[in-house]
C-alpha cells in the first residue's frame, strides 16, 4: 500500500480541485511536498472516485498551477466518478384513434 492509502486523516492533506495550465482539473487530496530539490504539489486520486479501488498519484510544479480552491471529501470524490449516461424509459406511443392515413 502506498502513503496515500495509508497516512492519517490530517497530517497535511487537504481536499481541492486543482487546474493545470488551465487545460486539465484535477480533484483529490492534495499537499505540498519537497522533490527533486524543490517544491511540488501532489495530487492523490481516487480511481473511479472510489478509494478502495486505489490512488493515482501525480506531481506538478508551482508554475503549472493555474488555479487552486479547496473542496469536500464527496465533491471530490464525485468529481472523480465515470460519467453514467441518465436512464430513461419511454412509453411506446399509443396508436391514435380516429387519425386518418395518407
Amino acid at each position: 500500500m502506498s502513503e496515500a492509502e495509508t497516512g492519517p486523516p490530517g497530517d497535511g492533506w487537504e481536499w481541492g480541485i486543482v487546474e493545470i495550465f488551465g487545460h486539465r482539473r484535477r480533484a483529490g487530496r492534495i499537499r505540498e511536498e519537497e522533490r527533486f530539490g524543490a517544491k511540488m504539489l501532489r495530487v492523490d486520486i481516487p480511481i473511479d472516485g472510489d478509494p478502495a479501488r486505489g490512488w493515482r498519484t501525480e506531481f506538478y510544479g508551482g508554475a503549472a498551477i493555474f488555479s487552486f480552491g479547496l473542496t469536500s471529501e464527496a465533491d471530490a470524490m464525485a468529481f472523480n466518478r465515470p460519467y453514467a449516461p441518465p436512464f430513461r424509459r419511454l412509453a411506446a406511443a399509443a396508436p391514435r384513434r380516429g387519425a386518418a392515413c395518407d
